[in-house]
């Protein structure tokens, strides 16, 4: 039975804060949308599943799948979230590279979404 093998990549040393601080609970629609990634076999080959999730109601507003765990997999699940990405105050992950990059700071920039960070070693994004 084929096993996942994580990669082990060097901690996102980024002194980007983390403005969440674990306060899942909110009050206010695209406040905080924090996402994270998984994965999954297909065809004996493993591909990943980006989500972007909404913590005012839990709500999955984005997503994207693809046999690459990059930024291209996290721009192409902002490309499905309906409405206007101007009303994202925050986007919350851990410090993976697919999520602090250039292409992401170019595109939080375009749509003036802040961003936060989870603390180095504390992959905590979502409840």
């Amino acid at each position: 039975m084929a096993q996942y093998k994580p990669y082990k990549t060097a901690c996102n040393e980024a002194a980007t804060a983390n403005i969440l601080n674990r306060e899942f609970d909110q009050t206010e629609t695209r406040r905080f949308v924090v996402s994270d990634l998984t994965y999954v076999k297909v065809q004996h080959q493993w591909h990943y599943i980006c989500v972007l999730v909404d913590l005012f109601n839990r709500e999955i507003i984005g997503h994207s799948a693809g046999p690459n765990k990059d930024a291209a997999l996290i721009s192409r699940a902002f490309a499905t979230v309906q409405g206007d990405l101007h009303q994202i105050q925050w986007f919350h992950t851990d410090r993976g590279s697919e999520f602090k990059n250039e292409k992401m700071d170019e595109l939080l920039e375009t749509f003036e979404i802040g961003r936060s960070l989870s603390m180095k070693g504390c992959p905590y994004t979502m409840p």
